[in-house]
């Protein structure tokens, strides 16, 4: 198993007016190698959540473990968890500040202790994953255009080789191609690797198209925590708390309110086409 989460909380504010409760009773384990999709809309303590996982925030209550040791026992090595438990920022200007963008890739790994040879090798082999073409490593990171900052964000916590990768909105403002190329590297890099991948996404349909499993948060709480196509068999209830399905979800909906002869739990475009060429006989 990689983390459990044991009735975690997360109280902002605590004994203030401004008291809120981000986090309450999450109960969750991650076993490793899994695509995880986190959903929920803006409150739901997404965030909050995967800032918990490497320690960067700590518990009110419950406490979290990786490997099988408590993270915030007072002997355990925080510097080790931030390099296998790594994060990505949802804006990626919070992780950019060195003068170019293969500096900056360095970065990570250069406080690991790693030789010279060792670093700049890893900051390499990451920037080529992500597909950051060799002619923008020696430019600053901020003349870079948002897509092309994603990737050197996603490179520089890749170099230091992660064991759990946790991406928060790494597609926000993307172009269709853009998300995809991201994503699809992402999930080559998953299968190649072996690690664990953690998607906060608004987008169903990146999360249908890519995880395993996906665990909805509302109000600080798990929803609902299945395969894809168990959870957006409620897509009723996910609409309730400001969430959908995937659009093709819908459509097989109406496909069949209309008399074809279709399965409703498809979540996927490539899913759909060869269901509604079937269903027409074609």
């Amino acid at each position: 198993m990689s983390i459990i989460l044991d009735h975690v909380n997360h109280i902002y504010e605590a004994g203030t007016a401004m008291e809120f409760a981000a986090l309450k009773d999450i109960n969750l384990m991650i076993p490793d190698g899994q695509f995880i999709g986190l959903i929920g809309h803006t409150g739901s303590g997404k965030s909050t959540l995967v800032q918990h996982l490497n320690g960067l925030l700590v518990p009110t209550g419950g406490n979290i473990y990786y490997n099988g040791a408590d993270i915030h026992d007072n002997d355990y090595n925080k510097k080790e968890l931030h390099s296998k438990v790594g994060l990505v920022f949802q804006y990626p200007e919070h992780q950019l500040f060195e003068i170019d963008v293969f500096s900056d890739v360095c970065f990570g790994p250069k406080n690991l202790g790693l030789s010279k040879k060792e670093v700049e090798l890893r900051a390499y082999a990451a920037l080529k994953q992500v597909g950051l073409e060799d002619e923008y490593f020696y430019q600053s990171p901020f003349d870079l255009s948002g897509g092309q900052k994603r990737r050197v964000a996603i490179a520089g916590v890749l170099a230091m080789q992660p064991e759990v990768l946790i991406l928060d909105e790494p597609t926000a403002g993307l172009d269709p191609k853009g998300r995809d190329e991201i994503l699809d590297r992402i999930a080559g890099l998953r299968e190649e690797t072996g690690m664990t991948v953690i998607l906060v996404s608004h987008s169903m349909e990146d999360v249908a198209k890519y995880v395993d499993r996906i665990i909805v948060m509302n109000k600080g709480q798990v929803m609902l925590d299945n395969e894809p196509r168990e959870v957006f068999r409620y897509y009723r209830e996910l609409e309730e708390v400001g969430l959908a399905a995937p659009q093709v979800t819908y459509i097989m909906q109406e496909l069949k309110r209309n008399g074809f002869d279709v399965d409703t739990d498809i979540i996927t475009i490539e899913e759909a086409r060869k269901a509604i060429l079937d269903a027409l006989k074609i």
